[in-house]
């Protein structure tokens, strides 16, 4: 066999290795202006998480995105709150029992989003309109 007929080498086909969640970015400003993101709202509602994003959108991906899912997330509670004040006096009071219970699921997320991204990882909401895509 001359040079030209030899036959090829096949390599075995590997299995692709599953993907590892990995943190997305290790810049510490951006975990910490994403966690902010989700920090603040507990406190000022959509108008910290709104500040932030507007100001670092552009210069970090990640606290882009978190921005935004903070700010779908609490424009889903501002319009639950307006709902259950709707709610509320439409039935004489007793729609007001929701209330409590859309600020509680509000406090208890926006704590774990803020856990979640302060390590890295990204975080979506389960319960979430997105508007701002």
């Amino acid at each position: 066999m001359t040079e030209e007929q030899t036959p090829q080498q096949t390599q075995p086909v590997q299995p692709e290795q599953p993907v590892v969640a990995q943190p997305v970015e290790t810049n510490k400003d951006a975990k910490t202006m994403a966690m902010l993101c989700h920090l603040l709202a507990i406190f000022t509602g959509f108008l910290g998480p709104l500040i932030i994003w507007l100001i670092k959108k552009d210069e970090q991906p990640f606290t882009n995105e978190q921005g935004k899912e903070s700010l779908n997330f609490q424009i889903t509670v501002l319009m639950a709150m307006i709902a259950s004040g709707i709610l509320g006096v439409l039935t004489c009071g007793f729609g007001f029992i929701i209330y409590p219970a859309v600020v509680i699921v509000d406090i208890v997320f926006c704590v774990i989003a803020t856990i979640k991204v302060n390590n890295g990882e990204h975080y979506r909401y389960p319960i979430s309109w997105r508007l701002i895509k």
